[in-house]
C-alpha cells in the first residue's frame, strides 16, 4: 500500500499529520503503544509453591506424624527446618527477579512527532497509528510504520532478523529475501544507525511485529527443570525407604522384640526420621543460591533457581555469533593497495594497535597512497565513537560499525578527525544509499586549493565508475589484468570470513560544489585499494570453546551472516573443522523435520537464518535427547529461548521480550560467560550428591544400633533414641552439609562429559559408597562407642544398662560418636578423587564453622542440664574425650588412600587408551 493510500486509511496527513483531538481519539480505541507483559505470576503463588514441593510435603507429613505420636519437639523442629527453607528460597528468587527486572530497557521514553503540522515530544506509549515520527541516528523505532521521507537512512534491525550489518532503507518499495526485508517499512524494536527519516505510524503496541512475537513468547509453557523433576524422583524413593524401613521396624519390634505398641511406633518413627533427609531442601537451595551468586560475579544472572542445575545438565549450546562469540566490533586488519599489503594489528574500538608492513610500522611520510586511502576513509565517515568515562563499558557508536572501524583504523595511523575535518572541510555530500551502494563526498585539499571528491563502498560499486587506478604513487589508465588482480584480493579475503571495503578519488572539475550530482561527480575515479575488515573473535572465546570440547559439549552456530562469514568464524575459534556442514536459511525452509533433526547430530553451521528458525533449531536438538541452552537478543528470538532447557538472553544488546523469556542474562553478552555458568552448574549438582553421601553414611549410623536391638531381640537396648537421631539430623549434620552446597569446582569437573540423563541424584555408587564404606565405619566406631561407655561400668561382666544415667551416657557416646565420624565424612565428601590436602583442608570457611558448631553443640547436649533432660544424654568423662578425639584423623587417612588408588586407576586407564590412540595414528 502507498503512503498516500495509507494517510488516507489512516486519516492522517503527511504535511500535518493528526491534530491533537484525533490523536487522543485513537489512543482511546487502539491502546497505548506498550508491550504488555505475559499473565504474571502472583506474589502469594510465588510465595506458597517454596512450601509445597513433594520433599517439603514429606517434611509437613513427618511433623504431623511425630506430634501425633508424642513427640511435639520434633514435629515443630521438622516443621521449623520447612519454613526457614521456604523463606530462603522465595528471598533468593525475589532478589533474582529484582535484579532482572532491573536490567529490562524500555521502548523509548520521548520521540519526535508531527501533530498540527508542528514538530512535538511526546511519550512513546502515546503514539498511535497515523503518526509521523522523526527519526534520526540513534533512535529507537517504537512503531511499525513506512518511511515518507529519508536521507542516508540505515537501520539495525539485528534484534528482528539476527544480521549484524545495519539494513538501508528509503521511501521506495522493495521486498528482498526474507519476512522484514521491506525497504520503506521499519519495525520496532529496531535502532537507526545512520541519517534521517519521516515515519508514517502504521501499528503501535502489540499489533507490531515486535508485540506479536511478545504475545507468541508469554502463551508459551516454559519447561520443568531437570533438578524439579529429580528431586521429586528422590523424594519417592527416599519416601518409600523411609516408610518400608519404619513399617518393617515397627512390626518387628512388635513380634519379636514384644515392645509395646506406643514406644514401637516412636521407635519406627525414628526409623522414618532417620532416613529422612531434613537438610536436603536448605542444602539444594543453599546450592544454588550460592550458585547463582557466583554466576552474577561471572557476568550470568539467573531468573530462577532451578536454572543454575540445568546449566550443569547442558550438552548442546545454540549460540549467535555476533556480539556472542565475537565482539560485536567491526576492526580493520588489513589494508589492500595495488602493489602492497598492510597488516593491522589490534582489535576493538580501542587505539590498541599499530599498521605494518612486513611486520614493521610504517611511516606515513614513505606512504602516499596509504595515506591517501586513510585520509578517504576519514573524512567520508559520518560515525563518532563515545567512550565511557569510567572505561568500564565498551565504546558505543553513532553510526554505521563498518565506518567505526574506519575510524579506528585511521587513529591507529596517527590522524586526528578533528584536525583533519578542520583542514579539508567537506563540502558537499551524495550520501550512501541502497542502490548505489557508495557514499561520496567532496572536501577542500589546502594543498593545493582545489576540491578532490572522497567515494568508498561496495567493491563492484566502485570498480564501475573507475578508470585509473593509483600504483606506486602513479595514476594510470586500469587495465582487466588490474580488476582481476583486485578481485581476486576480495574473493580471498571473502574465504576467510573477511569484508572489503573499496576507495577511490579524484580532483573535482566542477565550478560550484553545490551543483555535484552522483551523475557529474562519482565517474572516472581513480581506484586507490581495499580496507579489510572483521567482527573479531572475543579474546576469551578460544579457551571457553575449548573447554566445551573438553566437556563434550556441542555448540552449533546459528547466525544471520554470510555462509563463508559464519564457517571462517566457526573455525578459526575451534568450534567445528573446516569439513562443518553449513545449512542456510533457504536450505533450512526445504528441510524436512526429520531431515533437521539428523543434520543437528554432526557438524553444522547455520547461515543466514532468521532468527524464528532457532525455534525449529532448539527443537530439532531436544528431540534427539539433548538439553540445549540458546542464546538470542532479539523478538524474534524469544520462543527460542522459551522453548530451550536454558534461555539465555543479551543483557547489553538484549530486547525486552528477549529477557522476559530468557532463563538467563548475561550482563557482557560474552559467551565465556555462559561455559563459567555451565561450570558452575555442574559443581551445584556434584554438591548435591556430596550432601547426600554425607547425609547417607549418617543415616547408616543412625540405623545400624537400632538393628542390633532387633536382632538381638531386645537383648541389645537402643544404643540411639530418636531424639538423638534427630539432633544428627537437624543438629550437628545441618550446617556441616550446608557448608557442602558451596564447596568450590572440583579440578576437571569441566573434563568430562554431561551427566546422562537417565542418571540420578542418588544412584548405585552413592549408596554403595555411603552404606558400604563411610557408613560401616561410622556404624562400627558409633556402636563401638556405646559398649566402651558400658565397658567403663563394667560389662561384659553385667548386663547392658536398658535405663538410667550410665544408658544415659552411652547413648550419649553413640550419639558424640557419629558426630565425630561426620567430622571427617564431611571432610571425605568434600571431593571425589582429589586429595583433600590439594585443595586445602581449611578452604571452605562454611564447613569449618559448621565443624565447630558440631563440636560446641555436642558439648552444650552433653553437659547442660536443660538439653540433657530434653534429649536424654548425659555428662562424659576424659577417657570417652580420647575416644571421641582419635576418631576423625584415621578416617580422613584412610579414604585419602582409597581416593589415591582410585587416582591412579583413573590416570592408568588414559594412559592405556592414549597408547591405543597413538598406535591408531601411526596405522592410519
Amino acid at each position: 500500500m502507498s503512503p498516500s493510500d495509507l494517510t488516507s486509511k489512516l486519516d492522517t496527513s503527511i504535511a500535518k499529520g493528526l491534530t491533537t483531538s484525533e490523536a487522543k481519539q485513537k489512543l482511546q480505541t487502539d491502546g497505548a503503544n506498550v508491550i504488555k507483559k505475559g499473565k504474571q505470576q502472583s506474589g502469594i503463588v510465588a510465595f506458597l509453591k517454596n512450601f509445597t514441593s513433594l520433599m517439603a510435603m514429606l517434611l509437613w507429613v513427618s511433623g504431623v506424624i511425630a506430634i501425633l505420636a508424642g513427640t511435639v519437639d520434633l514435629g515443630i523442629a521438622i516443621w521449623a527446618v520447612n519454613i526457614i527453607n521456604g523463606l530462603f528460597s522465595f528471598w533468593e528468587e525475589h532478589a533474582a527477579k529484582k535484579a532482572t527486572d532491573a536490567l529490562s530497557s524500555l521502548l523509548p521514553t520521548y520521540v519526535n512527532v508531527i501533530r498540527n503540522g508542528k514538530s512535538i515530544q511526546i511519550n512513546a506509549d502515546e503514539i498511535v497509528p497515523g503518526d509521523l515520527l522523526q527519526l534520526q541516528a540513534g533512535n529507537a523505532i517504537p512503531v511499525d510504520g513506512v518511511v515518507v521521507h529519508s536521507a542516508s537512512l540505515q537501520v539495525d534491525e539485528s534484534a528482528l532478523t539476527g544480521e549484524s550489518l545495519p539494513v538501508d532503507k528509503d521511501t521506495k518499495y522493495h521486498h528482498g529475501d526474507g519476512k522484514f526485508a521491506i525497504s520503506n517499512v521499519v519495525y520496532a524494536g529496531t535502532v537507526v544507525t545512520n541519517g534521517t527519516a519521516t515515519v508514517l505510524a502504521v501499528k503501535t503496541g502489540m499489533n507490531t511485529e515486535f508485540g506479536k512475537i511478545a504475545s507468541l513468547t508469554q502463551n508459551q509453557k516454559a519447561t520443568v527443570s531437570p533438578l524439579t523433576k529429580e528431586l521429586n524422583r528422590l523424594t519417592r524413593q527416599i519416601s518409600i525407604i523411609a516408610f518400608a524401613i519404619g513399617i518393617t521396624f515397627f512390626i518387628l519390634a512388635i513380634y519379636f522384640v514384644h515392645y509395646p505398641l506406643a514406644k514401637s511406633f516412636i521407635f519406627a518413627l525414628g526409623m522414618i526420621v532417620a532416613f529422612i533427609p531434613e537438610g536436603l531442601l536448605p542444602t539444594v537451595t543453599l546450592s544454588l543460591a550460592h550458585g547463582t551468586q557466583v554466576m552474577a560475579k561471572k557476568h550470568a544472572l539467573l531468573k530462577d533457581l532451578d536454572s543454575v542445575e540445568t546449566l550443569g545438565e547442558t550438552n548442546v549450546i545454540c549460540s549467535d555469533k555476533t556480539g556472542t562469540l565475537t565482539q560485536n566490533q567491526m576492526t580493520v586488519n588489513h589494508v589492500w593497495l595495488p602493489d602492497k599489503e598492510y597488516n593491522v594489528t589490534g582489535t576493538g574500538y580501542f587505539n590498541n594497535g599499530k599498521i605494518q608492513f612486513n611486520g614493521k610500522d610504517v611511516d606515513l611520510s614513505n606512504e602516499k597512497d596509504l595515506a591517501l586511502l586513510l585520509n578517504i576513509a576519514l573524512l567520508n565517515n559520518d560515525t563518532s565513537i563515545k567512550y565511557d568515562p569510567d572505561d568500564k563499558k565498551a565504546p558505543s557508536i553513532l553510526g554505521t560499525p563498518t565506518e567505526a572501524g574506519l575510524n579506528i583504523l585511521t587513529d591507529k595511523a596517527g590522524l586526528k578527525k578533528d584536525d583533519s575535518a578542520e583542514k579539508n572541510p567537506r563540502l558537499k555530500e551524495l550520501p550512501f544509499d541502497a542502490n548505489r551502494r557508495r557514499m561520496t563526498t567532496i572536501q577542500k585539499d589546502p594543498e593545493n586549493g582545489e576540491d578532490v571528491i572522497y567515494t568508498k563502498g561496495g567493491l563492484d560499486n566502485i570498480l564501475s565508475i573507475c578508470n585509473r587506478i593509483l600504483v606506486n604513487g602513479q595514476v594510470r589508465p586500469i587495465t582487466e589484468d588490474d580488476k582481476k588482480k583486485i578481485n581476486k584480493a576480495n574473493a580471498d579475503y571473502a574465504k576467510n570470513g573477511l569484508r572489503s571495503l573499496a576507495f577511490a578519488y579524484r580532483d573535482d572539475d566542477t565550478d560550484d560544489p553545490n551543483k555535484a550530482t552522483v551523475d557529474n561527480t562519482e565517474k572516472n575515479l581513480v581506484f586507490v585499494g581495499l580496507a579489510v575488515m572483521s567482527d573479531p573473535p572475543r579474546e576469551e572465546i578460544f579457551d571457553a570453546v575449548k573447554k566445551c570440547h573438553s566437556a563434550d559439549i556441542k555448540i552449533i552456530m546459528v547466525t544471520g551472516d554470510s555462509s563463508l562469514t559464519a564457517k571462517s568464524i566457526a573455525v578459526q575459534i575451534g568450534i567445528t573443522s573446516d569439513k562443518a556442514r553449513v545449512i542456510t536459511g533457504e536450505e533450512l525452509s526445504a528441510m524436512s523435520d526429520d531431515q533437521l533433526q539428523e543434520a543437528v547430530k554432526g557438524e553444522v553451521i547455520f547461515a543466514r537464518v532468521a532468527p524464528e528458525d532457532k525455534y525449529r533449531i532448539v527443537s530439532m536438538c531436544q528431540k534427539n535427547g539433548n538439553v540445549v541452552a540458546a542464546t538470542g537478543d532479539g523478538v524474534n528470538d524469544a520462543p527460542a529461548l522459551k522453548k530451550a532447557n536454558i534461555g539465555i538472553a543479551m543483557g547489553v544488546n538484549g530486547t525486552d521480550v528477549a529477557k522476559d523469556a530468557a532463563d538467563m542474562i548475561l550482563t557482557d553478552d560474552n559467551f565465556a560467560s555462559i561455559v563459567a555458568a555451565i561450570e558452575e552448574g555442574r559443581t551445584v549438582y556434584s554438591n548435591i550428591q556430596k550432601f547426600l553421601l554425607y547425609i547417607l553414611n549418617s543415616n547408616m549410623a543412625e540405623a545400624f544400633p537400632s538393628i542390633l536391638f532387633l536382632i538381638s531381640n531386645g537383648a541389645i537396648p537402643l544404643p540411639l533414641t530418636v531424639m538423638e537421631i534427630l539432633t544428627v539430623d537437624l543438629g550437628t549434620d545441618l550446617l556441616p552439609a550446608l557448608g557442602l552446597g558451596t564447596e568450590k569446582s572440583e579440578p576437571g569437573i569441566m573434563d568430562q562429559p554431561p551427566r546422562p540423563r537417565d542418571s540420578h541424584l542418588l544412584n548405585k555408587g552413592i549408596i554403595a559408597k555411603a552404606f558400604g564404606w563411610y557408613g560401616l565405619f561410622a556404624s562400627i566406631i558409633s556402636t563401638g562407642a556405646y559398649f566402651f561407655a558400658n565397658y567403663q561400668h563394667g560389662w561384659p561382666h553385667v548386663p547392658l544398662f536398658a535405663s538410667g544415667n550410665i544408658y544415659a551416657e552411652a547413648t550419649t557416646m553413640t550419639l558424640a560418636a557419629i558426630g565425630f565420624c561426620q567430622i571427617a565424612a564431611v571432610l571425605n565428601c568434600r571431593t571425589r578423587v582429589t586429595s583433600l590436602f590439594k585443595i586445602g583442608i581449611f578452604s571452605n570457611h562454611r564447613i569449618m564453622w559448621g565443624i565447630a558448631f558440631q563440636i560446641v553443640l555436642i558439648t552444650l547436649l552433653i553437659y547442660v542440664p536443660f538439653l540433657q533432660s530434653v534429649f536424654g544424654t548425659y555428662s562424659i568423662g576424659v577417657s570417652d574425650w580420647i575416644y571421641l578425639i582419635a576418631i576423625p584423623i584415621p578416617l580422613v587417612l584412610l579414604d585419602e588412600l582409597r581416593k589415591y588408588f582410585v587416582r591412579r586407576h583413573i590416570h592408568n586407564k588414559i594412559n592405556k587408551r592414549m597408547g591405543h590412540l597413538q598406535k591408531l595414528e601411526k596405522i592410519l
